[in-house]
């Protein structure tokens, strides 16, 4: 068996959990595109049985992305696994990752089930999961919490049934490192089979645990580490994926193996995930962060002049910050905007190529320089419109508004290709603008999230908005982007409203 770690990444799936993280098909799958081109090991693309919206989107990933495995979600519960397989059919690569309580306040509180009832619920999902599919994940949920003697005959029970990966999760966010990894070297020293499995971590950051437990496991002996894209996740997130992967390779005098991931394509990743669920990157998250190559500190930048490495560990194109930016204007012609939407990595069709620079043009007039984040923002909005359709259109809009005014919002709408004025008073200018737009509309949905973050510094830069709106049931997030503020409000209200 090949020593490396393997990346299990379940952003569409555990980082989705999320308050506000929701994502439609279109954009799982173009996440899924982009983790497969990074060699990530296994896409957990959902819980089918949850929902004909996660099944369709399962099936859907399982079908159109090619090399990593494509893994499903299923209790221990007959349905549940028979939902995951038919949703995994179409995949070429496929798993099935099936999971039941195993800690005593879970057992009792959550289950109302005995030990011995856990085990053989155990024993006949996996022997089922088996039947379907060669490839069966087992995970004892809130692992790090149960009594270890149980645990050790739980996973062997599974091992016996056929389990190939054994998962001890950290559900709540409970251990720490030297407890986790102790953990580990107990299962695979004193379970019978654990030479024939690969064993996994999933861990919760709750205490701020989650990447250095991970890392613990490796050391134990551990080749899975369960991850999501920027730490997305249920409460305090999911381990980063960015940051094991990192400190794996910049680190591999410690640990003494690492992963196959594309680094390069790391920055590209965080970003794609952060326009999509609206999920900010703190400045200075490890990795991803804007400020994580950044230096202001006079010593430092001496340092960093005479020699990188004193005070960089790894260098920002390692995961793909160019450090020579080549900035675009309103005179640079089509075949500029093209070779550098090609360097950033993209494929781009004539189509979105066509509608990028479009935008690309606008914006130029409104904004001296335009950086790589600026395109990459661009080029990432059209092709995201494309499949959504355009119900509603801004066309323009007008504001009033004052330390002494009630903000007025005029604006016009194309409405099924036909144009509608409206205006709108508001609590404030966002608002205002909100209300006119449903005013034109007649929906009036429930406004849960609105996220505003620039892609580059400086008082000309581009802004994104994310919107989460909430409509008969139905929950979808709309995002725009603009050197003015409430136009990308705006543009993002109305994307949201078309999803509907």
């Amino acid at each position: 068996m090949e020593d490396y770690v393997r990346i299990f990444d379940t952003t569409l799936r555990d980082g989705e959990q999320c308050p506000g993280a929701a994502m439609s098909e279109d954009e799982k799958v173009e996440i899924a595109q982009h983790l497969a081109k990074m060699k990530v090991d296994i896409i957990e693309a959902g819980f089918p049985v949850s929902s004909p919206v996660q099944f369709k989107a399962v099936e859907r990933i399982a079908r159109e992305i090619e090399g990593p495995i494509i893994c499903a979600l299923a209790r221990s519960l007959k349905p549940d696994l028979e939902a995951a397989r038919d949703a995994l059919k179409p995949a070429v690569k496929k798993r099935i990752h099936t999971f039941i309580a195993s800690s005593p306040i879970h057992m009792k509180h959550k289950l109302d089930k005995s030990p011995s009832e856990v085990l053989a619920m155990a024993r006949d999902a996996v022997r089922i999961a088996r039947g379907f599919v060669e490839d069966v994940e087992f995970s004892p949920e809130d692992a790090t919490r149960s009594e270890w003697e149980f645990l050790r005959e739980l996973v062997e029970a599974v091992i016996e049934e056929g389990a190939t990966t054994i998962n001890i999760p950290d559900t709540v966010g409970y251990t720490t490192p030297q407890e986790y990894g102790e953990l580990f070297h107990f299962l695979k020293t004193k379970v019978k089979g654990a030479d024939k499995v690969i064993f996994s971590a999933h861990c919760h950051n709750d205490l701020g645990l989650a990447v250095a437990n991970s890392l613990a496991t490796v050391l134990a002996g551990g080749r899975q580490i369960e991850c999501t894209v920027n730490g997305i996740g249920e409460r305090a997130g999911n381990t980063a994926m960015e940051e094991v992967v990192m400190a794996l390779r910049t680190r591999k005098d410690k640990f003494g193996v690492e992963t196959k991931i594309d680094g390069t394509l790391i920055t590209r990743a965080s970003y794609l995930v952060k326009t999509i669920t609206g999920m900010v990157v703190q400045p200075n998250k490890a990795i991803v962060g804007t400020n994580a190559f950044a230096h202001e500190s006079g010593i430092h930048q001496d340092g960093v002049i005479k020699n990188r490495q004193t005070y960089e560990i790894m260098t920002p194109e390692s995961v793909g910050l160019t450090s020579n930016r080549m900035v675009l204007g309103r005179h640079s012609g089509r075949a500029g905007f093209k070779d550098r939407i090609i360097r950033l990595g993209f494929d781009p069709k004539p189509e979105d190529l066509d509608n990028a620079y479009q935008r690309f043009l606008e914006v130029a007039d409104k904004k001296k320089e335009i950086f790589d984040e600026d395109i990459i923002a661009l080029f990432q909005s059209e092709t995201r419109k494309m499949g959504v359709e355009e119900k509603f259109e801004l066309i323009s809009f007008e504001q009033t508004t004052g330390s002494e005014k009630t903000p007025v919002s005029s604006l016009t709408l194309l409405m099924d290709k036909v144009k509608k004025q409206s205006t709108s008073e508001g609590d404030g200018p966002v608002d205002s603008i909100f209300k006119a737009i449903d005013k034109i509309t007649g929906l009036f949905p429930l406004l849960s999230r609105l996220v505003i973050s620039p892609v580059t510094e400086g008082t000309d830069a581009m802004a994104e908005a994310s919107v989460t709106i909430e409509y008969e049931g139905k929950r979808v997030v709309g995002k725009g982007d603009s050197t003015d503020i409430i136009e990308a409000c705006a543009k993002a209200y109305i994307n949201a409203l078309n999803r509907l």
